[in-house]
């Protein structure tokens, strides 16, 4: 979960968000090795007091500082490219979950079993326990096995919203009359937090999101009891 000490990204839960973690290094690392050779250049060019006075050209360097830029936008390009149609891969998906973004709170379907429909609203300050989150916690988690291939179907039904877990790298859209869908991954359990990254209105900031990762045994155990209910 991120914090206000949180200096990078939170620890990744699926693979895309190390992989996305790893591109954001590799960028960096690149902007890194730019920043310093022309800081370095710029401080040679302010301390140098000796010139060329007969300098009217250079081919030479401005054929490699022409080139050696397109490079560098390949060697960002093509990881960035590979990465893009990973995040639109929907593998097979083992469970198939529906969320509906409503001001101010989600409802969540799961399409593969029949009778399971829930609201998530946030808990209210007055109503907390001392193991809660402020503004993070909701009275119904969605709960997912892990290891698994998930598919999330999202849409609204009145504004925009947008459905983000920032731990697992998934920020996705929900569009009024629209179904778009996303596929991910968790490779551990846990309990993860998001919220609606799209300002929707005056509550926008009260619809948190949280997702808890479970055994497969565990998770046919909740759907089990949510069956009942």
């Amino acid at each position: 979960m991120m914090t206000w000490k949180t200096l990078m990204s939170p620890d990744s839960a699926s693979p895309l968000m190390e992989q996305l973690t790893f591109l954001h290094d590799h960028a960096l690392m690149i902007l890194l090795m730019i920043t310093v050779l022309v800081g370095y250049l710029m401080a040679s060019l302010f301390f140098n007091k000796f010139n060329y006075r007969y300098l009217l050209e250079g081919q030479t360097i401005e054929m490699i500082w022409t080139i050696l830029p397109a490079v560098i936008l390949i060697f960002i390009a093509l990881p960035s490219l590979r990465l893009l149609y990973l995040l639109d891969e929907v593998n097979n998906p083992l469970v198939t979950v529906k969320t509906i973004g409503h001001q101010w709170y989600w409802s969540y379907e799961y399409t593969d079993f029949a009778n399971i429909e829930f609201d998530s609203y946030m808990i209210p300050s007055n109503e907390m326990e001392d193991y809660h989150f402020r503004l993070l916690d909701v009275d119904n988690r969605i709960a997912v096995p892990y290891n698994s291939q998930i598919r999330m179907i999202v849409t609204a039904a009145d504004v925009l919203h947008s459905w983000t877990i920032p731990t697992l790298g998934v920020k996705i859209d929900a569009t009024p009359g629209r179904l778009n869908q996303i596929s991910f991954l968790l490779n551990r359990t846990g309990i993860f937090f998001g919220q609606c990254s799209e300002i929707c209105g005056a509550n926008h900031s009260f619809m948190p999101i949280v997702m808890e990762s479970i055994s497969p045994e565990c998770f046919i155990s909740w759907i089990y009891n949510m069956s009942e209910i």
